[in-house]
Parts: C-alpha cells; structure tokens; sequence
C-alpha cells in the first residue's frame, strides 16, 4: 500500500538540499517506501556483506560505482539502508554528503532513534532534516496523501479497517494479509529477530533471558504506570538497569513512554511514566490494546505535524494524587490543544476530562469510543468535552 510517507519524502526530495533521516521500527515499511521515491536509484543495505564491503572503501569509491561523477539531467536519489549500524556512520555521511551532496540526494534509513543518531557531536548539523515512521494508522487507510496542516475532515473508512488494525497492528505485511496464523508467527520472529540480532548489533546487554522477560511484563502492562522499583525485583536486575533497558527499547523504537503532564493541575504526578508498544496487537487484553492503538494514533501524529515544521508537539497523560486520569494530552508549542480518553464501549461522559479540561485550558477534549459508529461531522468543532466514535477522531489525525 502507498504510504504518507512517500508523498513527504517527495516533497523533501524536491524542495530541500539536505539529507533525509527515516527512523522507525524494524519492518515498519522503511524500506519499501525510500525505494520508492527513489526510482529505482542506487541503493545500499549495510546488512548486505557486499554492500558493506563498499562502503567501508570510502564516499570517493561508492560515489564512483553510483557514477556520480557523470552528467545527469536530475541528480539521483541514494538510499542508504541501516547505515547507523556501521561504527563511523556520521564520519562516511559527512564526507559523503559535503563532496557529492550537490551530484545527488541523500536519503538514509534506520531501526533506531534519532538519538542514537545524534549521539558524538554536532557534525551533522543543518544536513539532515528527520522523518519518523509509524505503522499504519487509520487515517492512512483512507487518505494516503496527507491534506496539509493538523487536523483533517473526517472520512469514513472501508469495511472493518479499525478492527483490522486492532487484532492485526498496523505494520504493514500482517496488516494487509490480515491471517491470525501468519500475524502469530510474524510477531514472534520479529521478537525473537529484535532481541538476537539488533540488540547484539547495538548494544552490549548481555542479560538476554532477562531482557525477554522485561519486555514480555511491559507488553501485559501496557498503558500502566511504570514502577521501576517493582520491575527490578520481578526481573531479577537493578533499577538502574531497567531504566538502561527502558530508553534503549525506547531508542529502538520497540516502546514509547508518555510523561504526565503537571503544569496548571494541582497535585499532579510529575514522575512516573506510562509505556506503550509500538506494535498494539501484541497487546492481550482488549481495553489496553485499543488505548495502546489510540496512544500510537496520537504519537504518529504529534511526530508528523513536528517535523512537517507545523510546529513542536507533545503527547502526555494526565494524572493526580486523588485518582483523576485522562490517557492523554496533546500540546501545541507548549501548550495544551486537546485531550483524549480511551473507551472501548463506555458512553457515560469521563468526568475528569471536564476538570482537566478546565485546569489546563485546553480547546478540546474527547471521549474517544471504539464501539460508537462513525459520524461524519468534524469533532474539532465541539468545544465541551464530548463523546465521539474513534472512527471519526482517529480519521482525523494522520
């Protein structure tokens, strides 16, 4: 299927001189959509022995195998795929970019964070701009290309997509294969694959059993508070070292984690984090897994509108000493926009979200129902808190 993605990297391709980082996680579609746009243009994968044997010969070689040093009427579109994982990346891009970066466009994929990226200076400073890719969503099922700014019309979606991407997720092959058996044995070579081959290649964590068992407690805990003292003790290792394996599994785009949100709201939590998976079907039970789809929905869209340049955006929770909750908080340039509680079929109104809604000065705020059928009307034209079907807010977003 096409993705979003495509047309902002068209666009980038077009308009912008510097380098474009795809981040996301593995099997997301990475790959498949930067040689897309790339018409068939030179592709190296540093998982390839081969390829990497060429790009450990330097910018020089591999820019005299692409013939860059040819005329050309358009220069051509290089993709090079997982290049983080080569030890001297930044250096090789930097050469690379700096003597041939006017003979061709650069674009450059991996499985891990920009944070990882950016890890050892500044040197790629102002020649990159960063693209984060999420599963597919179900907005992107009805509108493969992005209407520009934030929030769009609504639009029905096809058939039972929402419940499609509820059991299957939203990457792409189980997505659109749709086969429980298939989904089954996709998800746990994609874990096993994770923890074997991208742990080993990244990082130094030795304790492999233990790191299976953590990610497998996060995975029946999604959408809970995370208490680091807790999991240190059921996992057997230090509390230093869970808060290690959390940002790394953060860092490799296998979990997210929100932070409460404290600012105008009186005896809020200011510490503990919520933590969602990036793959929401392998969540088991059927409440957690559909606020665990929202909460993905909602990151996508934060990270999209933010490096479109729409602004800078955030995605928290809402929580206080007394037990009042909201799922999550959307901000704008620092501000609160609108919030969101997941419901799979409650209608009664969430009254927090009424005094969150007043507390923090927020324009919006949803009770988003799975089970409620779609309505064709734009809820970001209520400006109460209002019960709405997830079909209609979700289409909305990206």
């Amino acid at each position: 299927m096409k993705r979003i993605y495509e047309s902002a990297l068209l666009e980038h391709l077009g308009a912008h001189r510097q380098m474009a980082f795809v981040s996301g996680p593995r099997q997301v579609g990475k790959t498949t959509t930067c040689l897309a746009v790339s018409g068939g243009g030179p592709y190296l994968n540093w998982d390839n022995l081969s390829d990497r044997e060429l790009i450990l010969k330097g910018p020089r070689v591999v820019s005299e195998e692409f013939g860059l040093h040819e005329l050309r009427k358009e220069a051509p579109v290089v993709v090079l795929d997982e290049l983080h994982k080569y030890g001297r990346w930044r250096q090789f891009l930097k050469g690379f970019f700096d003597t041939y970066g006017e003979k061709a466009r650069v674009v450059v994929t991996g499985s891990a964070r920009l944070t990882v990226y950016q890890r050892g200076g500044d040197s790629l400073m102002g020649r990159y701009f960063p693209y984060r890719m999420h599963p597919v969503s179900l907005a992107e099922t009805v509108r493969p290309d992005p209407v520009r700014g934030e929030a769009h019309p609504p639009a029905r979606p096809a058939g039972d997509a929402l419940a499609r991407l509820l059991r299957f997720g939203g990457f792409p092959e189980p997505f659109l294969r749709a086969d429980t058996r298939f989904a089954n044995r996709w998800r746990a070579l994609r874990r096993e694959q994770f923890v074997r081959e991208e742990i080993r290649d990244l990082t130094r964590v030795v304790e492999i059993g233990q790191l299976s068992v953590f990610l497998e407690i996060l995975t029946r805990r999604s959408g809970s508070l995370l208490n680091c003292s807790s999991l240190s003790r059921e996992v057997g290792v230090s509390v230093d070292t869970v808060r290690r394996w959390l940002s790394l599994l953060e860092s490799l785009y296998v979990v997210f984690s929100l932070r409460p949100w404290y600012r105008n709201v009186s005896k809020s939590l200011r510490k503990r984090p919520k933590v969602y998976l990036s793959d929401w079907s392998a969540v088991p039970e059927e409440g957690p897994r559909f606020e665990n789809l929202v909460a993905s929905h909602l990151l996508k869209a934060v990270h999209w509108w933010t490096d479109a340049g729409l602004g800078t955006y955030g995605l928290h929770f809402l929580r206080d000493v007394t037990g009042r909750e909201t799922d999550f908080l959307v901000t704008r340039n620092d501000r609160p926009w609108f919030l969101v509680e997941a419901k799979v079929g409650d209608r009664e109104p969430h009254r927090p979200l009424a005094y969150f809604m007043r507390a923090t000065g927020a324009d919006h705020a949803f009770q988003v129902v799975r089970d409620l059928g779609y309505v064709d009307r734009d809820a970001f034209s209520a400006g109460s808190p209002m019960v709405v079907p997830a079909e209609t807010l979700l289409t909305q977003l990206v």
